[in-house]
């Protein structure tokens, strides 16, 4: 083998590795995500952290966690997903399965896309 036919492959070689990761950088990030427990909430409350302070600043959001979380919808919020542990909120893909949901801690499975989770079952935890 010559030098010059090395240089070649050689750079050639390293110009396909470098095009793969330049490729790879502008993919999504997607990981599986086997469970998260967490609750679904509003996204109005989930940036305070809880429905205490919506519902004691306007009475007509209601009492409890389900009954905010509905109204703050009506009002133009989505339902979203909060992991407290990791003080995380990922958007959710079907905001009908979240709905049945609303205010309430569950246990969520599905496809983690950086801040979105595609649900794939959702169910109440205890």
């Amino acid at each position: 083998m010559t030098a010059n036919y090395r240089f070649i492959r050689i750079s050639n070689v390293l110009l396909t590795m470098f095009l793969a990761a330049s490729l790879h950088a502008g993919q999504p990030i997607s990981n599986g995500v086997s469970a998260l427990t967490g609750e679904v909430m509003d996204s109005f409350c989930a940036k305070n952290g809880s429905h205490d302070q919506m519902m004691q600043d306007m009475k007509s959001m209601g009492h409890d966690k389900t009954s905010c979380s509905t109204q703050c919808v009506r009002l133009g919020a989505k339902y979203v997903f909060v992991d407290s542990a990791k003080q995380a909120i990922y958007q959710l893909d079907d905001q009908e399965k979240a709905a049945e949901f609303a205010g309430q801690k569950v246990r969520i499975s599905g496809t983690l896309q950086k801040t979105k989770i595609k649900i794939a079952d959702i169910q109440r935890a205890n």
